[in-house]
């Protein structure tokens, strides 16, 4: 029996194995171009996405520390208006709350007050519970504290008493 001819290495001078060598140079390089590429497009992608996210909480710090003058001001207005001298400066609190109100509302900032909402420990923060034969348990059965939302963030959770349902 006679062997097969062993096959012969191909030869690196040919210029046809040259030419497969190379296009298979070619291919890699191509696709290492095209990956790179999407890599640079999901990366401007996420940087944009970045950008948007820090324009629209930026001002989150400020907001926050506005809101206890916010808080100060309701309270002098309420305090205010049971004042039966006090009608002119129940006014001037008035403005000035609703000024306030229309800057912060301006800036994505939403109020937040519960009351009659069954109780969401994302968004509010209960300070209390009392007995109700009206209210639910579980549901919040009035506000302390306003809360408030910058977009759709919580800036500050709502302080609420919850309903422990009926006295026993």
């Amino acid at each position: 029996m006679s062997d097969p001819a062993p096959e012969a290495a191909p030869n690196p001078a040919d210029p046809a194995v040259r030419l497969a060598e190379l296009e298979g140079e070619v291919a890699r390089l191509k696709d290492t171009v095209l990956r790179s590429n999407a890599d640079q497009q999901n990366q401007q992608r996420r940087h944009q996405r970045e950008r948007e996210e820090l324009r629209k909480y930026a001002t989150a710090g400020l907001l926050e520390d506005l809101l206890p003058a916010l808080d100060s001001l309701a309270l002098g207005l309420e305090s205010a208006a049971t004042q039966a001298d006090g009608r002119a400066v129940a006014e001037g609190f008035r403005m000035a709350v609703g000024q306030l109100r229309g800057i912060l509302s301006g800036q994505g900032l939403v109020e937040v007050n519960p009351a009659g909402q069954p109780f969401d420990p994302a968004r509010h923060e209960a300070v209390g519970s009392e007995a109700s034969a009206t209210v639910a348990e579980g549901t919040v059965l009035r506000v302390a504290r306003s809360g408030w939302l910058l977009h759709d963030r919580v800036l500050r959770p709502a302080a609420v008493f919850v309903s422990s349902g009926p006295a026993q």
